[in-house]
């Protein structure tokens, strides 16, 4: 039975209660968008007032540290990976321990150490953009050009990188040794990894072949090469040669290439090399073979390049916006290595 007439009306006839709690939840939302706006990066055209040369530097400066070095290109492209996966894209990952500030950086990290390469080349960009525009161009910025423009030396996509993000002042070791997925990482691992970054597991694949390019030390492939079982027998020979069994000498640092078919080619090789089960490290060969959801795509990855391609430039992109500083936040620094007087 439908409610009689003047109850509908005693309903009509009470507007201003309901409309006044409307009015400031509009307000609220409209604040929280203004909050997370600021937080947000913009255009690839951020520095085209205050620093008009400010991408010709760094492109410039990426192409001849590549022409120098071609393995440079996959390794200013894992210092931008391994800066957004601590504390997000802030350069936390290029400062110097600090006793005065009171932190101990991210270099000497268990999956840093001994291993990052490229600092110098980061160094030789930002004194460029110091002397043509002072403390303007972050180094985090200069990380997430650089990894784009290593890419495309190395033959690979490219991609819009958005810019505005500021420098940290501190650095975090302890998150780097926690936060960074390690070569013996299964699956799972990987999976919940880059979860807790925002990115799905077809952003894990997709960024997972950046191992088409660079080198891993011995002692991160040891254990693979000798133990695993989900490997192919010839190859696990070949690279026993020049990587010992036993831990601890010289042999620890040697190096194998990440993708032994195109070593300094960005190109879906890696994805061929999982489904021959030449993955090199374990946490590479985890994405194929075991029946799991993710063989589809690297068996489509392995195919298609160009789908890689395209994947893996959008991934980049979502890396890269991984708790950028912006607006008041953080500093421009003057030397990546260290924190602002």
């Amino acid at each position: 039975m439908a409610p009689p007439a003047s109850r509908k009306h005693h309903h009509r006839s009470r507007p201003l209660p309901r409309r006044v709690p409307a009015v400031l939840l509009v307000l609220t939302l409209l604040a929280a968008a203004a909050t997370v706006a600021s937080a947000q990066l913009s255009s690839e055209d951020y520095y085209d007032a205050s620093c008009p040369a400010a991408l010709l530097t760094i492109r410039s400066a990426v192409a001849t540290a590549v022409l120098l070095d071609r393995r440079m290109g996959a390794s200013l492209l894992r210092l931008h990976f391994h800066d957004c996966f601590v504390q997000g894209c802030d350069a936390s990952v290029l400062l110097d321990d600090d006793t005065t500030a009171g932190f101990t950086g991210e270099k000497g990290a268990g999956p840093n150490a001994g291993s990052l390469r490229g600092f110098d080349v980061i160094d030789n960009i930002k004194m460029l953009l110091e002397l043509l525009c002072p403390q303007t161009v972050s180094c985090a910025d200069i990380l997430a050009v650089a990894a784009r423009d290593s890419v495309e030396q190395l033959g690979g996509p490219s991609w819009t990188v958005p810019l505005g993000r500021r420098d940290a002042t501190t650095a975090s070791a302890s998150l780097a040794n926690s936060d960074l997925p390690g070569p013996t990482a299964n699956l799972n691992g990987l999976i919940n990894a880059f979860s807790k970054k925002g990115l799905s597991t077809t952003d894990m694949i997709a960024l997972s072949g950046a191992h088409t390019v660079g080198r891993a030390q011995c002692k991160n492939c040891r254990a693979r090469i000798y133990n695993d079982t989900d490997i192919d027998a010839a190859f696990a020979v070949s690279l026993r040669g020049s990587c010992p069994a036993r831990a601890g000498g010289a042999g620890d640092g040697a190096l194998e290439p990440l993708d032994g078919s195109s070593p300094d080619d960005f190109d879906n090789g890696y994805f061929g090399n999982l489904l021959s089960r030449r993955g090199l490290l374990h946490s590479d060969q985890a994405l194929f073979g075991g029946g799991a959801t993710t063989d589809g795509l690297v068996r489509a990855y392995a195919s298609d390049a160009g789908r890689w391609g395209s994947d893996f430039a959008a991934a980049m992109v979502k890396m890269a916006s991984i708790g950028p500083l912006t607006g008041t936040d953080g500093e421009i620094r003057v030397n990546c290595r260290r924190v602002n007087n």
